[in-house]
């Protein structure tokens, strides 16, 4: 492997808790395809790991809920001809998926007033149109 997958920060993906499963890939292929394991599943517990700070935990938890089974997030990579592409492939998507879930809420958007001159200037054009559009509509108009 490449070394340790960033998450954010100084936090990493920790290599003893990452667990490794290879499948033969679906697909068209050659000879080779029918020997070889290309697929990559890797499985990350997230409900059990130490390895990320509670709050983030917490927050990854939460919005993963709907990929987790048993506290586990799986990720697959299927897409190179090669495991150890795969293997790399699976490892950053998993990192980057941890990353985006354990990433703060954004900050809430403050509502602001539409200045005057703004909405006047709207309201001047649609009534400027609506001029254009009934001049259209008269008797010698064909």
């Amino acid at each position: 492997m490449s070394g340790p997958y960033v998450i954010r920060g100084s936090v990493s993906l920790p290599e003893a808790e990452l667990q490794w499963r290879f499948s033969r890939s679906s697909g068209p292929g050659g000879q080779h395809v029918n020997t070889s394991d290309s697929q990559v599943e890797l499985r990350f517990d997230l409900a059990r790991t130490e390895a990320l700070p509670e709050v983030w935990k917490e927050r990854a938890l939460a919005k993963l809920a709907g990929r987790l089974v048993g506290g586990v997030v799986t990720v697959r990579a299927s897409e190179h001809r090669s495991q150890w592409r795969n293997r790399e492939t699976a490892a950053v998507r998993l990192a980057s998926l941890l990353a985006e879930a354990t990433a703060p809420p954004p900050k809430p958007r403050r509502a602001t007033k539409i200045p005057r001159g703004i909405n006047e200037r709207r309201l001047r054009q649609k009534k400027q149109r609506a001029e254009t559009k009934r001049g259209r509509t008269g008797k010698d108009w064909t």
